[in-house]
């Protein structure tokens, strides 16, 4: 009896010490303009939110869309249509669901948005945990911030504004501007507002196939458009009297400049950046000042092969170019498609549609000036990816030819210029002063439809059979969180290490050690290795057969640091040509990675075999291809792969390839040129000669290089300079070039460079399209090699 007894006096001990944590919670002030160490706010209450003492600002949780909140401060009167203006979001890429969800303020003096029950946050303030508590406060000027015991400001949302900058929010050299994607969607959009590395304010389009600067105007230096290059620092504020001033010389004065009112400066979803008032007795916002008056002159507004005109009655209209098509029916930015199939190089049949005072903007393939019109329609057709040509009167009294390779930024234009669309002979096109659109309109749902799929089901039980069951467990409870803090303590030095891992792979299945383990059969079943771990065959549990890669152990980290670049890169991209990852494994000493299984194992593998014949190594080239183009040009974030060779390029039951292993990714931020390498990266005989040289930048030239000797590898089946004869230079594309040279302009040579071994026959004029191709992609300066989406463009016209 007496041990039952201890028992339950230890139970009665632990629930008097534990009720006041599980029955209780920080209290959480509604309608006040601080918010206490250790009190939250949250979603499900909706008066719970900061109010600035004047009255003019709310923070607090808004909703987004359907079940979706972000944690925003917007202006506390709603406009004439019953809408508020949100001017700062916390997540706005990451809406939370509508219960559960909070925002805490710890006793650490961090700051902690967190999603229902999720483990991870979803947003925190980044403040290092401290011995000193902090308050969080709205002011009067729309800013929120931190401020801890000694009064310092240790984070203010000013530091980090989204698409709005308020009056006094001073904006600088680390901080931006970014538009909504849409009027109904909160999260990023292509516009952005920034300074520049020559001290520049400039609007910038960031979009999915390309980016480029128009404000001020590109064509013009900085001083020309009135702005400094040289300033001290860079800063802007704009004043509550409507006085805008910027450290690189730009200043305006709003169109009701001088009169104290609710302002806002805000970067639209159309890419223009405006000023704007608040009419306080209609409710309504005026536009004051916007940086561009023609809309249409706004970089990537209406997307690829379409145009851009103003409407005196629906504003700013979209039309795709003739016998072109929406790609995106919701979404202009994707911009149109043609029906017809292009052209090849070299095609004199081709037909020129003219469009007069239409221009494209930008992305010229060549500048002829002082021409004609054929020489110009000859200029077009020489050049593969020629979407068609500008042929314009300059004002030094001349015609001159400006040849597109895409067709982007179109709008009508006052100038002496007529635009030619390149199109097939076959097509027949209205080629009248007015040009022959295919206009479509957008329909904009009035919300946002943005749904969390998390249920939330009630516990059916009563309070008194929860309260009994809580009561009857304590104790156990007690010896588990015991147990657990040891086992963290003892076994888990790593713990920050690893929190890290959830966070980044979080989405991807995390499998234990065992159970690949057991998968694996013990890891028996070898399919290859390399440089960073041994890949082994295994069934999951759910009858998917995998691959599993082991990774090797490294004193410095390099394993681990393996595991988050190929992770954290894989978890950006998604294309029929690279490689998926199912799951991870962090356990300890192991670190693995699981990929679905491609049962024709690598190209290094089938090289010498006869199961390639030429259709397969080409349709195994243009796949490639188009996976490095994504990687490079459409992904979210731009990915050198640093590695490509055979033996990372996979294939399918069907031959299809899939590029793999990414552990040596290196990913780029659109917004820089390059990004510095500590150390050289690739495979000997695959590198580029500019990893090489320490000046030299890295960029996505240096993959193009290594496809380019895995192109000549497939071609004449010598695999990179392990052939003993291969020319004076021991090089294969040297070997390749020479036999080239020494045969005068005649074809004989394709034969002795293409490997006879291979079944199936090819087409000798496409074969040497593809050879010169290929040593194009080797040239040693990195400018002459073709980005790969050029490559993808000239392969499908081969």
């Amino acid at each position: 009896m007496a041990l039952p007894f201890l028992f339950h006096v230890l139970g009665l001990l632990s629930f008097s010490l534990l009720a006041p944590l599980l029955f209780s919670s920080p209290i959480s002030p509604s309608r006040s303009s601080v918010l206490q160490p250790g009190s939250f706010l949250s979603v499900e209450n909706q008066d719970d939110f900061l109010i600035s003492p004047n009255g003019i600002f709310t923070a607090g949780f808004y909703k987004v869309g359907e079940n979706a909140y972000c944690f925003s401060i917007w202006y506390t009167k709603p406009l004439s249509d019953g809408s508020y203006t949100a001017v700062w979001m916390a997540n706005r890429d990451v809406p939370v669901n509508g219960k559960r969800s909070k925002l805490s303020l710890l006793k650490t003096g961090n700051l902690m948005l967190t999603d229902a029950d999720q483990p991870l946050p979803v947003w925190t303030a980044g403040i290092i945990d401290s011995s000193k508590s902090a308050q969080l406060m709205l002011n009067n000027t729309g800013n929120l911030f931190l401020q801890n015991q000694d009064n310092e400001t240790i984070w203010q949302s000013f530091d980090s504004p989204t698409d709005t900058l308020l009056p006094l929010q001073p904006f600088t050299k680390d901080t931006t501007l970014v538009s909504s994607r849409s009027s109904t969607s909160f999260s990023q959009g292509f516009y952005k507002l920034f300074f520049d590395n020559d001290n520049v304010l400039r609007l910038v389009y960031n979009g999915p196939k390309i980016a480029g600067t128009y404000w001020p105007d590109p064509q013009q230096t900085a001083w020309v458009s009135g702005r400094s290059t040289w300033a001290p620092r860079r800063t802007a504020v704009l004043d509550s009297s409507g006085h805008f001033v910027s450290s690189d010389s730009l200043f305006f004065n709003t169109s009701d400049a001088e009169d104290v009112l609710v302002r806002r400066l805000t970067m639209d979803v159309d890419g223009n950046l405006r000023a704007y008032s608040l009419d306080e007795i209609k409710g309504v916002w005026k536009v004051t000042w916007q940086a561009i008056s023609d809309t249409c002159q706004v970089q990537g507004i209406c997307g690829e092969n379409s145009t851009c005109s103003i409407s005196p009655t629906h504003g700013r209209k979209c039309s795709c170019l003739p016998n072109h098509q929406m790609i995106n029916q919701t979404d202009w930015s994707y911009g149109c498609a043609p029906v017809f199939n292009t052209t090849l190089c070299g095609n004199d049949e081709d037909n020129y549609v003219a469009f007069p005072n239409y221009d494209f903007y930008g992305y010229d393939a060549r500048f002829v000036p002082n021409t004609t019109l054929d020489q110009c329609k000859k200029v077009c057709a020489s050049i593969c990816n020629c979407k068609g040509f500008l042929f314009n009167f300059d004002i030094q009294g001349f015609y001159s030819c400006y040849a597109k390779f895409k067709l982007i930024n179109g709008f009508g234009t006052v100038r002496n210029g007529t635009m030619y669309l390149k199109v097939p002979k076959s097509i027949s096109l209205q080629t009248n002063n007015n040009m022959a659109v295919q206009e479509f309109s957008l329909t904009c749902s009035e919300k946002s439809t943005i749904k969390l799929d998390r249920a939330y089901v009630k516990n059916p039980k009563n309070e008194s059979l929860k309260f009994m069951k809580l009561f009857t467990y304590i104790f156990g409870a007690l010896e588990i969180v015991c147990i657990i803090c040891f086992f963290y303590k003892t076994r888990n030095p790593l713990k920050t290490r690893r929190q890290g891992y959830l966070q980044t792979v979080q989405g991807f299945q995390r499998f234990s050690y065992a159970e690949l383990k057991k998968a694996s059969d013990n890891f028996s079943k070898e399919l290859g290795r390399g440089g960073g771990g041994i890949v082994y065959k295994g069934i999951l549990p759910d009858n998917r057969v995998a691959a599993i890669k082991v990774l090797k152990e490294f004193d410095n980290n390099q394993g681990e640091a393996e595991l988050l670049a190929e992770i954290s890169t894989l978890g950006r991209i998604n294309h029929m040509n690279l490689i998926d990852i199912w799951g991870y494994c962090v356990e300890r000493k192991h670190r693995m990675l699981v990929y679905e299984y491609m049962e024709n194992g690598s190209l290094a593998q089938n090289l010498q075999t006869n199961k390639l014949d030429w259709a397969k190594r080409f349709d195994i080239a243009v796949g490639t291809a188009k996976g490095l183009a994504y990687l490079h040009e459409e992904c979210l974030e731009w990915v050198l792969h640093c590695d490509v060779k055979p033996h990372n390029i996979l294939l399918d039951s069907n031959f299809s390839p899939k590029v793999a292993d990414f552990g040596l990714s290196k990913l780029l931020d659109r917004d820089v040129t390059h990004k510095e390498f500590t150390k050289a990266r690739g495979t000997r005989g695959y590198m580029a000669p500019e990893w090489l040289f320490l000046n030299q930048p890295i960029t996505s030239k240096v993959d193009v290089y290594s496809y380019g000797v895995v192109m000549l590898e497939m071609i004449t089946g010598k695999i990179r300079a392990d052939d003993q004869n291969l020319g004076s230079k021991g090089r294969l594309d040297s070997w390749v070039a020479e036999k080239m040279i020494a045969a005068d302009g005649k074809n004989g040579w394709i034969r002795d460079v293409v490997d006879s071994t291979v079944q199936g026959k090819y087409d000798t004029s496409k074969m040497e399209v593809v050879i010169k191709l290929a040593l194009r992609c080797l040239e040693e300066d990195k400018d002459a090699r073709p980005t790969m989406r050029q490559v993808v463009d000239m392969l499908l016209r081969t």
